[in-house]
């Protein structure tokens, strides 16, 4: 995906006439290695040979605008009413953003009103659109210390004119969406349809998901948070396996189409001996198969670990006739519906080990829920808190159809164009992925390498 500087350029709503109650404190600051002034921007680009290939001087290649408050603002802080949503699955910080929010436009902007729409998108509906809450300081002091959200959620599927129609009937100037890709698609419909209305409402997305899969942000907030509790779950399974016979522990983590969390918490917890992920597939049977390889764990060492991403190895269903009826099918905010692959793993790997003289102890968790519903970590707290004031001064300067985002360890905004475009995967052949192999001492594929070596040498004959 070749990307050019009009790419990443973020619409605005209009020139800004306020000041800003920041303004003063922005006054004397430069860019430096720990800030980017109002007038920078971030290169999208980390090396000088991805850099080079541009052929262009710096500040014409590809670059985001930097987050932050700016001496003059759009709207007018006494007069604009904010609204906010959470929507899809539960993270870890979700409650800290929306404190965050709520901190940054009532005690630094002195917005008066601020919305909070309850049940997700469902709450922009006309049915639901008086179920919202009134934020303010009060009502969000302590929530930063539990998890869920206080707004509750739901999954997508709400039409967008509906939406602007709830937003302008609720005089809402400024809208935050905190949403993983289900969300950014609905934040751009919302935008889509407020634009072709004339209509001057910011909308600012904050990207939400645990399985860290959406593009251009350094990390998602809530997934460090999410696979430190992972890593607890692994441990413990290692421990059930290590004291049975023959035993087997399996972990099965979230991560869809990536297996960010469970290579983190692999990485974490130390005792993992095999990886599964969505990005690199792999066989069962033969002799550089999974099943040789577990084997060869339980009979050296006496018992394996394995930590499974919830979206590996789906072909596998249906080769063994285990795809569930609505398989591939898609939930209400697009995401594709998965079959259980860890059934096919357990029945296959008890059939053969017991066929070569080791029936298993097969020790399994699944700990999805326990892990989505903690509240964030020290580390997610702070980050939750940024991201939540970058999105504040986004929108106060009339900044819309963009998210905020941490790119190259600096704040900025990302056209929400972007954040839909791709996925965020592990790459097979980079340094991170290397490090679970060397953590872990599994082959690089299972099974696979040779089956492709023999595939190429038949096509040569």
């Amino acid at each position: 995906m070749t990307l050019h500087l009009g790419d990443l350029r973020v619409r605005a709503l209009g020139e800004c006439l306020y000041d800003s109650p920041l303004s003063e404190m922005r006054s004397t600051k430069q860019t430096s290695p720990h800030y980017v002034a109002e007038g920078d921007r971030v290169l999208l680009e980390d090396t000088v040979s991805m850099l080079a290939e541009h052929g262009l001087p710096s500040d014409r290649a590809p670059s985001f605008e930097a987050a932050g408050p700016r001496r003059k603002i759009y709207f007018d802080p006494a007069e604009v009413v904010a609204g906010v949503v959470t929507c899809g699955g539960l993270c870890p910080g979700l409650n800290n953003v929306i404190r965050g929010l709520v901190q940054e436009l009532a005690v630094h902007y002195g917005v008066k009103r601020i919305l909070g729409f309850r049940n997700g998108l469902r709450g922009l509906t006309a049915e639901h659109r008086d179920d919202t809450v009134d934020l303010t300081m009060e009502t969000v002091r302590n929530i930063h210390t539990v998890g869920g959200t206080i707004l509750g959620s739901s999954r997508g599927g709400q039409d967008p004119d509906e939406m602007v129609d709830s937003l302008v009937l609720r005089g809402v100037g400024m809208l935050f969406v905190i949403g993983g890709d289900g969300g950014m698609r609905a934040a751009t419909a919302i935008s889509t349809a407020i634009r072709a209305r004339g209509l001057t409402i910011a909308v600012i997305a904050v990207p939400k998901t645990i399985d860290n899969d959406l593009p251009f942000t350094d990390q998602s907030f809530g997934f460090q948070s999410a696979f430190a509790r992972a890593t607890e779950f692994i441990s413990a399974v290692a421990i059930e396996a290590a004291a049975t016979p023959n035993g087997v522990g399996i972990v099965k983590l979230m991560g869809r189409h990536s297996g960010f969390i469970a290579s983190y918490a692999a990485l974490a917890a130390g005792t993992a001996d095999i990886v599964l992920v969505p990005e690199i597939p792999f066989t069962l049977g033969g002799k550089d198969g999974l099943l040789a390889h577990i084997e060869q764990h339980v009979r050296t060492k006496g018992h394996v670990v394995i930590v499974l991403a919830e979206g590996a190895g789906q072909d596998l269903l249906a080769d063994h006739g285990l795809r569930q009826p609505d398989c591939g099918a898609t939930d209400a905010s697009g995401n594709l519906k998965l079959g259980n692959v860890a059934d096919v793993l357990k029945d296959r790997i008890i059939a053969h080990l017991t066929r070569s003289g080791r029936p298993p102890t097969i020790r399994y968790i699944d700990p999805s829920y326990a892990i989505r519903s903690v509240a964030a970590n020290a580390y997610d707290s702070v980050y939750c808190l940024r991201l939540a004031h970058a999105a504040v001064h986004a929108a106060m300067a009339g900044r819309t159809e963009a998210a905020v985002a941490r790119w190259r360890r600096r704040f900025v905004h990302v056209p929400l164009s972007l954040m839909t475009s791709r996925r965020n995967q592990i790459d097979p052949d980079g340094d991170m992925w290397m490090s679970v192999l060397e953590t872990t001492c599994q082959p690089a594929e299972f099974g696979l390498a040779r089956e492709r070596v023999e595939v190429s040498a038949g096509s040569a004959n």
